[in-house]
Formats: structure tokens, sequence, C-alpha cells
């Protein structure tokens, strides 16, 4: 797959800085609801305003946030996320324990607050929302039996039809719109055994043992 032009990958240096429960949330928040100044993500966040300015220098030195242009003074800065994924493993950062405990740190954090959204919509989702909204979202998942190449494939398809339809509506503010969370985990379940390699004397055909619907 074509790499994203505006995809972020940090090196060591940045993906530590990004290893902060308080800068993941402002990214969070930055992504779901929009431009916000220091006061503003405070007030929403539960934190102080000094706290969430320092935090914006820091996630701006690192090319996470930047300022929006001709948006407030000097006093009131107003903060945007840079468009395009963060991508958090690669040269650099995987060979190293520091750079995998930050991953770790950012993904639970990341993981934690998106499994809130989705507890509250399956809670609150039908007493808050309209039937056009509640017929609208969907909470689909499926169990199957692969293989590593036939999965990555699946979920570059995915991840390709996503960045595709978030890019198509960055930005977007026309009646009737609303901050919408699209999730997706495609992964090896840990504790499953992989099959092996078939024998190559073994002539009978591996299909005709696999379950049928």
């Amino acid at each position: 797959m074509s790499p994203n032009p505006e995809s972020h990958a940090p090196d060591l240096d940045g993906l530590k800085a990004l290893a902060h429960p308080l800068r993941v949330q402002i990214i969070e928040a930055l992504s779901t609801y929009g431009p916000h100044t220091a006061s503003g993500l405070a007030a929403r966040l539960g934190e102080s305003s000094g706290a969430t300015s320092y935090h914006l220098r820091q996630l701006e030195k690192h090319e996470y946030v930047r300022e929006v242009a001709d948006r407030g003074t000097g006093r009131e800065r107003w903060w945007e996320r840079r468009p395009g994924p963060i991508h958090l493993g690669g040269p650099g950062t995987d060979d190293s324990e520091a750079g995998k405990q930050a991953s770790r740190l950012i993904m639970r954090e990341w993981l934690h607050h998106r499994e809130a959204a989705v507890r509250d919509v399956i809670e609150r989702g039908t007493d808050v929302l309209s039937a056009e909204w509640a017929d609208a979202l969907a909470l689909e998942s499926a169990s199957v039996h692969v293989t590593a190449e036939q999965l990555s494939a699946f979920n570059e398809s995915i991840n390709r039809l996503i960045t595709e339809f978030a890019t198509a509506h960055r930005g977007q503010r026309i009646p009737g719109s609303r901050p919408v969370q699209l999730q997706y985990f495609g992964f090896p379940v840990l504790d499953g055994d992989e099959v092996p390699p078939a024998d190559p004397s073994d002539q009978s055909d591996p299909s005709a043992e696999e379950p049928r619907a």
C-alpha cells in the first residue's frame, strides 16, 4: 500500500514525548472534537490550563499539534492536531526497550479512551441518540482462521478505506454532522495455535477437513 504522505512516524524522542496520559488525552480530544484553546482543553479534561498549555507546547515541539492559523490572540491560542495517522513502530523504536515501553503506554491510553467511548454508546446510546443515528452506528466483530499474509492484506484494505473516508470528510462541519469515531482492530489471538506447515508427503485435501457453514 502506498504510504500516506501525511502520516507521522515519530523517532524515539518523539515517541517518548507522546507517552504521557494527558498528552494522549489532548490528542484524542483534538482528534474527536476539533480545535481547542488550552483553557478549553482544561475544562474538557478536568485539568488546569497551565498543564494543558505546557503539554500542548511539548506536543507542538514534536509535530503532533499545531497552532490554528488566523485564529485566536496572543493570549488565547487555538490548537489542532496535525492531520494524518500516527505510526508508533519502526526502526529505532521497536528495537529499544524505551521505545517499546513508550508505545505500550500510548496504546494502553488510546485503548482506554476508545473502550470508554464504546461502553458509553452501549450504555446510553439508545437513550440519547435519535433513531437515525442509532441505526447508523455499528458494533461488529468476527473471528476467523487465516494466515499472516491474509490478515495483513485485509488490514491494509481496511486502513485504506478508513484513511480515504477520514481524509474526504476532514474538517467537515455541515448541518447534521457530529463527531464520529471509526475503530478497527485486526490481530492474532495470542493464546491460539498456529497450524504447522503441511507434510509434503500428505496428499490429502486440507479443505476437506475444514468445517463448513
